[in-house]
């Protein structure tokens, strides 16, 4: 079907085209979060309970987005964050994602867990580029991505640390969704409902490599079943402070630590030599009942200051959820779900219209806002549900 750019107006109209084309397990597992859904939903509507500023006659006339990570220039300050299903979503959804950020001017990172090789995406995706690392119970396979990701010339390394026990999915289970892909009897009518994702993605890599997408950034031992690959990717959750210094000593350059929810926990990534902490609740997935990641980005922004950078996820889905978000101390916010949704639309095309909203998004808020840089965005431009006027 003909992708019209024009006729996408937001984040969820790219979010229906998904959920029209995608079989429905694969669909929810973009889509939902964990258990009950609580955390999910949650990210959105404390992030719609905060409300911004606005300063009038300002002459925002010259206003951009320009923005920087780590001392360099980005144009806006959104990256496409780690998804792992990009690769299944679209035929080589990954390499879609990283040429649409090359195309926006923003860093990419990819997914340990991805279908294409970390060599490829770097040659032909181009731009700034970061590697995401999830530590599985085979711990020293897992380390082998490290030296691997610094040879193919990633910028930065992002750790997750919230993760270290399996999700608690149940609608995975009842969908009959595993990864890597599978067909089977029990999926086989929600695939057969689905031609476009059926012929556009599945049979292409079929045709070009003969089997369905496969995890090749991670050293799994050939021949596994599908049980015993299972069991392999369990995450490790034996992760302690001793294992992040380890990684920061294996890691020469930025090293980002993924999962932080707490001000003690962002003040000891400071002190172990992190370059950057995400603040995230991991989209609502790791747990059902977390705050959202906007509920305690302020006081981990006043525990650590400017001495590392501080980048916000979960839950931004429109522009002005990353003014806020910019507002309360990140320095950056990485998206997820928004630009997945893109690329399983329409590969490169959907994932770029996802950031072309957003940036168009926010120059419009910061006209409204009174800004003209995004560097004189303050506290004092949002105002939190306890601090709404009486």
């Amino acid at each position: 079907m003909f992708f019209n750019p024009e006729k996408v107006l937001n984040i969820e109209d790219l979010r229906e085209l998904a959920r029209r084309r995608l079989p429905k397990g694969l669909f929810e597992f973009c889509d939902r979060g964990s258990e009950d859904d609580i955390a999910l939903q949650h990210n959105r509507t404390t992030l719609q309970s905060i409300k911004l500023r606005s300063r009038v006659l300002n002459n925002t006339s010259s206003r951009h987005t320009q923005s920087e990570i780590f001392g360099e220039r980005i144009n806006m300050p959104v990256i496409i964050g780690p998804t792992g299903p990009a690769g299944f979503v679209w035929y080589r959804g990954e390499l879609a994602l990283a040429k649409a950020a090359n195309k926006a001017g923003i860093p990419f990172a990819l997914a340990s867990t991805s279908n294409t090789s970390m060599e490829r995406i770097i040659n032909e995706g181009g731009g700034k580029q970061w590697f995401h690392l999830y530590i599985w119970r085979d711990m020293e396979a897992s380390l082998e991505a490290v030296p691997r990701a610094k040879a193919a010339g990633f910028e930065a390394l992002i750790l997750t640390v919230d993760s270290t026990v399996p999700y608690n999915r149940e609608f995975d289970v009842r969908n009959g969704t595993s990864f890597p892909v599978r067909i089977t009897p029990r999926n086989i009518f929600d695939v057969l409902t689905h031609p476009r994702w059926l012929f556009g993605t599945a049979f292409r890599y079929v045709l070009a490599e003969g089997h369905l997408p496969k995890y090749v950034n991670i050293n799994i031992p050939e021949n596994l079943s599908a049980s015993s690959l299972k069991n392999f990717l369990f995450k490790n959750d034996s992760l302690n402070w001793d294992f992040l210094k380890k990684i920061r000593e294996m890691w020469p350059n930025k090293l980002i630590v993924k999962g932080v929810m707490h001000p003690s926990d962002a003040a000891k990534c400071l002190e172990v030599g992190a370059d950057a902490i995400v603040v995230s609740n991991h989209g609502g997935i790791a747990s059902d009942a977390a705050l959202a990641s906007i509920d305690v980005l302020p006081e981990i922004k006043r525990e650590v200051g400017d001495r590392i950078s501080v980048i916000v996820d979960s839950g931004f889905r429109r522009g002005s959820d990353i003014l806020k978000g910019l507002a309360l101390g990140a320095d950056a916010v990485i998206i997820g779900r928004a630009t997945l949704y893109g690329a399983a639309a329409a590969g490169e095309n959907g994932a770029y219209r996802a950031l072309d909203i957003l940036q168009k998004e926010i120059l419009r808020t910061m006209g409204v806002m009174g800004l003209t840089n995004l560097k004189d965005i303050s506290r004092g431009h949002v105002v939190m549900p306890h601090e709404y006027p009486l």
